[in-house]
């Protein structure tokens, strides 16, 4: 894997969110960036994920792309193709990031699987007692016991990186843009971005359609390279 900037933000927050349960970070990221009109900066290349450009408002979109967000001084990923196997990769590329541009946090957006499902409780985890008492003000509650998979369980392996994870409720395995919702408005609160919650569900709805239409076209492109792979093999 191989990480291209154009820009460099100086001590900027990195905020990520990967497409696993319920693609619950992978919506909120992909929210923050048009709420934010964040743009461009760069994208992690890899001869190692399925070729994908997605397009949308007539714009191509990196499988792995990178934006910034000047007003709060923002680093963001949308990520719109499958990880599997490559989770080691994809962390240590936002190791390397964090590290050259001095970044004073990393934010990981994930979703945590429940059996049943009312309206979705947010979750917090990290280890400075400071960030503790902000999270404990606003009445979140943070996680003692549990797993943490994929690229950011490898993040949390890593006792240098400054990282803090916000997790929603889910309980489906199909787009939850109402737990990316309540992600949202943690993060709200968290870093000040004014983010208007009235048509959050709205807006994350319509992402989420898109979303799943993207990874849905990813998944196929790489079901049909395998085949193929099989055929030529076979």
């Amino acid at each position: 894997m191989e990480l291209k900037l154009t820009k460099r933000p100086k001590s900027p927050i990195i905020i990520h969110g990967f497409p696993g349960i319920g693609l619950v970070g992978a919506i909120a990221s992909n929210y923050l960036i048009e709420h934010l009109n964040a743009e461009p900066i760069g994208n992690i290349e890899s001869k190692k994920i399925m070729p994908l450009a997605a397009i949308h408002n007539s714009q191509i979109i990196e499988p792995l792309g990178i934006y910034y967000d000047k007003v709060h001084n923002l680093v963001l990923f949308r990520i719109t193709t499958n990880l599997n196997g490559l989770e080691w990769y994809a962390a240590d590329m936002i190791s390397k990031l964090a590290k050259e541009l001095n970044a004073k946090e990393i934010i990981s957006l994930e979703g945590i699987a429940v059996q049943e499902l009312g309206d979705p409780k947010a979750y917090y985890f990290t280890q400075d007692a400071k960030k503790d008492k902000f999270f404990e003000k606003i009445g979140i509650t943070k996680i003692t016991e549990g797993v943490i998979l994929g690229a950011t369980g490898a993040l949390l392996l890593n006792p240098d990186l400054p990282i803090t994870c916000i997790l929603s409720e889910t309980h489906s395995n199909m787009p939850d843009s109402r737990a990316a919702a309540k992600i949202i408005e943690v993060l709200d609160a968290y870093l000040n971005l004014n983010v208007d919650p009235k048509p959050l569900v709205q807006k994350a709805e319509e992402m989420e359609l898109k979303l799943k239409d993207i990874m849905a076209k990813s998944q196929q492109a790489v079901d049909l390279k395998e085949r193929k792979d099989l055929d030529y093999f076979g």
